[in-house]
């Protein structure tokens, strides 16, 4: 596959944009199949490589997470959790 020309890459930018305007406007975390934002995820796919598709996808969980992280903070339980790295005795002599 060739490197998409600056149309073919205008056209995915567009139409990744109005599937997640969709998301964001209905409140859905992830899209399911035949749900509220079903035509624009199918009209993404078609303007895009499914390698961008899986990118894009990607990029908005990240995005999600932190914004999410931003607002509330880091979680408790990862700020809880036993060292797993502990400073541990090291033997300096050989006992023989």
């Amino acid at each position: 596959m060739s490197f998409p020309n600056k149309a073919e890459r205008a056209k995915c930018w567009g139409a990744r944009d109005e599937y997640w305007e969709c998301l964001d406007k209905h409140k859905i975390q992830n899209a399911e199949k035949g749900g509220l934002c079903a035509e624009f995820r199918k009209v993404y796919e078609m303007s895009c490589s499914s390698q961008w598709v899986k990118h894009f996808d990607r990029k908005r969980s990240y995005l999600q997470y932190k914004e999410k992280i931003e607002k509330d903070g880091i979680p408790n339980h990862t700020l809880n959790q036993p060292k797993i790295f502990e400073k541990r005795r090291v033997y300096t002599k050989i006992v023989s």
